[in-house]
């Protein structure tokens, strides 16, 4: 009975470690932010590599995701006709869920292993122990620029990834469905409120924290030799995933229930 309860009990205890690893990792970083020295050659860096480089990988997402929106709403509504709720929905779902979390994910697929990869490279390459000895903080030179890069232009990446998502809805809706343009577009800017909007870039904002703070814990505590960074990159991307979608659950749960 004792070695039962061991055996259940010791992936929870290392689960926990593990979180509280992570938490004193985050609170480190954050912590780090705003005191000098800041490096803001690696912080534009960050935010090129991060935002502009993911921009037309949201975009493609966005797109035929607010096209497929657009289909199957259309579908479910008429047969309740109530086909004219397709402007709406679509834009509220774009807005408030779809576009931050596909965002997230996808920016999580691209940054989180890209950053675990390469943190984890400079690592078994002993590039970190020579931060530490020119006197250089790994983690402030590292890892606080992107988790910042991050956590600035992801709000950015989901605001035009609700723009494209919603073009997507609309190109479908005119061309396959049979919408009015003008009145989709009115039906679009009546039912959607600011509010949808702001707590879509409030989850993008959450959600780039939580990829690079991933892909940076992991790299950073990735394990010697090749397979040490393929597990990093790996974990990193896992983690980040799952995280987005639970952060999303909170969120939501935050925002929209009275």
């Amino acid at each position: 009975m004792t070695a039962a309860f061991g055996a259940l009990g010791r992936p929870v205890l290392q689960a926990l470690a593990a979180l509280g690893r992570v938490a004193l990792f985050a609170a480190s970083v954050l912590g780090h932010i705003l005191r000098p020295p800041f490096y803001l050659r690696e912080l534009g860096l960050a935010v090129l590599q991060i935002g502009w480089f993911s921009l037309p990988v949201v975009g493609l997402t966005a797109i035929f995701t607010g096209g497929a929106l657009a289909l199957q709403i259309y579908a479910g509504g008429s047969r309740f006709n109530a086909e004219s709720v397709v402007p709406s929905i679509v834009a509220i779902g774009m807005t408030r869920e779809l576009g931050p979390v596909l965002g997230g994910l996808m920016v999580a697929a691209r940054v989180a292993s890209s950053i675990a990869a390469e943190i984890g490279t400079m690592k078994v390459t002993e590039q970190i122990d020579a931060l530490v000895t020119l006197s250089t903080n790994p983690l402030k030179y590292l890892a606080v620029p992107r988790v910042l890069a991050a956590t600035l232009a992801m709000p950015v990446l989901v605001a035009a990834g609700d723009a494209i998502g919603i073009m997507g809805g609309w190109l479908v809706g005119i061309t396959r469905l049979d919408f009015n343009s003008a009145a989709y577009l009115k039906n679009t800017v009546d039912f959607l409120e600011g509010w949808d909007v702001g707590s879509g870039l409030v989850k993008g904002a959450v959600f780039g924290f939580i990829v690079a703070l991933m892909g940076c814990y992991h790299g950073m505590n990735s394990a010697r030799g090749a397979q040490g960074v393929g597990a990093a990159t790996k974990a990193a991307v896992v983690s980040a995933s799952v995280l987005i979608l639970a952060a999303n659950y909170v969120l939501t749960e935050v925002f929209f229930t009275t």
